[in-house]
């Protein structure tokens, strides 16, 4: 069974910065676009970031534009999550998720149906 795991949440101050990584368990994709998403309490899930299996396309919600840089290794099967200049307003559980497909069109990558798989989440809190 494929698993996603996503990892590198914590409690860190406004301003601060954090990674998350996100790796499948089981599995080794090859040629999977991957997102993510992000929940916080009484919030529905909303899209985060994504990137293409080339990493030539990259997708940034508005509010995460400039400050969070989503990227992957390939040969690591790892996708990354940057976020710097964090706010109280980004905290939530992080979720990883992967896509069959290896790019988008339009912008069917904020589409949460457009991903198979999804990681268990992990929780990023943000103090002021």
């Amino acid at each position: 069974q494929v698993q996603l795991v996503d990892s590198g949440g914590g409690l860190v101050q406004a301003g601060g910065s954090l990674r998350l990584s996100c790796v499948p368990v089981g599995h080794t994709f090859s040629s999977d676009a991957r997102g993510w998403f992000r929940q916080a309490p009484g919030k529905e899930r909303e899209f985060v970031a994504a990137i293409s299996w080339s990493s030539r396309d990259t997708y940034y919600a508005d509010s995460v534009k400039g400050r969070f840089t989503i990227s992957r290794d390939n040969a690591k099967n790892t996708v990354y999550l940057q976020m710097n200049s964090l706010k109280p307003e980004d905290t939530a559980v992080y979720y990883c998720a992967t896509s069959p497909r290896g790019s988008f069109a339009g912008t069917d990558y904020a589409l949460e149906y457009e991903y198979d798989y999804w990681g268990q989440g992990t929780q990023v809190t943000v103090s002021s």
